[in-house]
């Protein structure tokens, strides 16, 4: 059990807390919670958990403030559980770099699957064992959540972020449609999922330093999907 994956709750509702706390636990993870986003953030100094389950309605902290943070600092999957239905809420939240978004009523059984989705690994290249994989010059170190430039400069990854980059390391000059992006990476269908991968590929492209008007990495093949244009080495 101390070699599971470790999931941070951070809800305010003690009964969600301990619902999703039993849940998961019966399904073999480890969990902490937290009340109160202050506590959190103080706890993630000292743990690295594997996903953390946010609740935007926070007494102590704007909720999507806190996911774009952890987005940005942080290699650990961003699910949020929230009781904003509107599919704004759900767009913005995708778009600040949460991986998934579930809304509260929820069955325990479905977070326990969106979670189990979001940290099933995908396949490594064919040859390449370990995490790190170069490309066109670049390095993607998943171990860190780092991508690298040729000249040694840094920039982290989101959890989000290197699960796209992913997709593409191992589908090299192949198209990848919409419906193939959905099967790979999970979510549901729609236009919160479209809008999200296109910030999450936009992200990317920045990082890579890409031309927004002619991207030579990452090429948009228009009602079709993306290509992926690097050589891995």
């Amino acid at each position: 059990m101390t070699d599971a994956p470790l999931i941070a709750i951070l809800d305010d509702e003690p009964e969600i807390r301990r619902l999703l706390s039993s849940a998961l636990e019966e399904a073999g993870f480890r969990t902490q919670s937290f009340a109160r986003a202050l506590e959190f953030e103080a706890a993630l100094r000292r743990i690295t958990p594997e996903a953390c389950l946010i609740d935007l309605g926070l007494p102590d902290r704007d909720g999507l403030a806190l996911v774009h943070r952890l987005a940005t600092e942080s290699g650990a999957a961003i699910i949020i559980i929230s009781g904003r239905a509107q599919v704004q809420d759900k767009v913005t939240g995708l778009e600040l770099g949460a991986d998934d978004y579930i809304i509260k009523p929820f069955e325990p059984a479905e977070v326990v699957a969106r979670i189990r989705a979001r940290l099933r690994r995908p396949a490594q290249v064919p040859g390449r064992s370990g995490q790190t994989v170069r490309f066109a010059d670049w390095t993607a170190d998943f171990d860190r959540y780092m991508l690298i430039a040729p000249d040694g400069t840094e920039a982290p990854l989101s959890h989000a972020e290197a699960e796209v980059l992913r997709m593409f390391i191992d589908n090299p000059r192949r198209l990848i449609t919409r419906s193939q992006m959905l099967d790979t990476l999970g979510g549901t269908a729609g236009d919160s999922f479209d809008r999200a991968m296109d910030v999450r590929i936009s992200r990317l492209r920045t990082k890579l330093g890409e031309d927004p008007k002619n991207p030579r990495l990452i090429k948009t093949i228009y009602g079709a999907g993306y290509i992926f244009l690097a050589e891995i080495s």
